[in-house]
């Protein structure tokens, strides 16, 4: 087992890296997608953290190629949020220059890390999120890949869009997404299954997560103020790069007609 406190690089006296931090909470009946998963995140640039939410430690995935090289941490009944409270505080994580910390129901297929950082990077986002694939059970329409691309629209490449466009609703009263909109869920927001987080956004983040934190329900409204500036711009969802989140329940999803952005609701890459 490895540190998780720096970069193991330096530790063993090797030249500095650029790296950041993967942190999934798992189980073992996901065993499978959880290596297909973190198979696509270069061992050089990524540390992994393995949070096990099921009692099921080390031992039990020793036979994957990449299980030695992880940090393996074992917490019977606890989840994501609970975890990271514990075990990523910003101290400890500092070294790392992005901390994703996804859920572990995610498919890869394709997304790419390191492009998706290039992207990260280039636009300037500090808190983000790859698109979902459409097929994905979608609860909010931002985080749904964009269908219609427009680069260099407010300095975008058309490989990111920060906000959502929904008209509103006549029946019941729901407010619309439009140019004025300059807050979620309507722009500069992203949900909780697979954020992204830059170091300086994850020190303020952190601070936010309540000790007994368990679905961060509510959480991900208030992340803007931790974009380090106009939340409207630094917090964004990458859609050249994007995921299919939660395919068991989309499959399910799709056949009763729910988990997808309705008419007058459409994401833009701006």
């Amino acid at each position: 087992m490895v540190s998780i406190v720096g970069d193991p690089e330096k530790q063993h006296g090797g030249r500095p890296s650029s790296k950041s931090l993967l942190a999934i909470p798992v189980g073992i009946k996901n065993k499978a997608a959880v290596d297909k998963l973190v198979s696509k995140f270069p061992a050089d640039r990524f540390t992994l953290v393995l949070f096990h939410y099921d009692g099921a430690g080390e031992e039990q995935w020793d036979d994957l190629e990449w299980s030695r090289r992880a940090v393996h941490v074992s917490a019977r009944g606890q989840t994501k949020w609970w975890f990271a409270k514990r075990f990523l505080h910003p101290d400890v994580v500092a070294e790392y220059d992005y901390v994703f910390l996804w859920d572990e129901d995610v498919e890869v297929d394709a997304f790419d890390p390191v492009r998706y950082l290039d992207v990260v990077r280039r636009e300037g986002l500090e808190v983000s999120q790859p698109a979902l694939d459409r097929r994905s059970e979608i609860h909010h329409g931002i985080t749904a890949r964009a269908l219609l691309r427009r680069p260099g629209v407010q300095g975008g490449s058309g490989d990111v869009h920060r906000r959502f466009y929904k008209a509103a609703s006549t029946l019941g009263g729901g407010g619309g997404c439009d140019d004025s909109s300059t807050g979620p869920p309507c722009a500069g927001w992203v949900e909780m299954m697979v954020p992204v987080f830059s170091r300086a956004a994850w020190r303020c983040s952190w601070g936010m997560v309540q000790n007994d934190l368990v679905h961060a329900w509510g959480l991900d409204y208030k992340l803007g103020y931790c974009a380090q500036g106009d939340r409207t711009l630094k917090v964004g969802v990458v859609d050249s790069e994007y995921v299919l989140h939660g395919a068991s329940y989309a499959r399910r999803n799709r056949r009763q007609g729910r988990g997808f952005p309705g008419r007058g609701e459409e994401a833009i890459a701006r």
